[in-house]
């Protein structure tokens, strides 16, 4: 093979593969004013406003058929599955709770979940009587 069959080859050889690279495209990097977007989390079922439910329905049965204790980490939904473990995030204050589904309801228009007296006094609930909160799956 000749000097120029080689060069030539070489030549083609190159001029090929460079067409078939990639280029990446530089990004600039953040500046400290900027941020990026929040992800949203992937667990998250529901989001609305949150009220609680104690002493005049304490000891009655709840739609589950087990009787309702203000006292323990409880809720009502209206159409999540008894048995259902939630937590429930305030978004007021970040507070959130675990609390699994027993009963349905709330039954007030605009309200997402009813949570036991327990449940609302370790969100931070008890004295504002509703929040907004989102409703995460566990």
């Amino acid at each position: 093979m000749s000097f120029k069959s080689a060069f030539t080859l070489a030549l083609a050889t190159v001029l090929w593969l460079g067409g078939c690279a990639t280029r990446v495209p530089s990004v600039p990097p953040l500046s400290d004013a900027e941020e990026p977007a929040a992800v949203p989390d992937a667990r998250e079922i529901e989001r609305g406003r949150a009220s609680w439910y104690g002493e005049p329905f304490h000891g009655r049965r709840t739609a589950s058929g087990e009787i309702f204790n203000m006292n323990e980490l409880t809720a009502a939904h209206k159409t999540l599955p008894f048995g259902t473990r939630v937590r429930v995030r305030n978004l007021a204050t970040g507070q959130d709770v675990l609390v699994r589904i027993n009963d349905r309801g709330p039954h007030v228009r605009g309200r997402i979940i009813d949570l036991s007296r327990a449940a609302a006094a370790q969100v931070g609930l008890l004295g504002t009587g509703t929040a907004p909160v989102v409703l995460l799956a566990e």
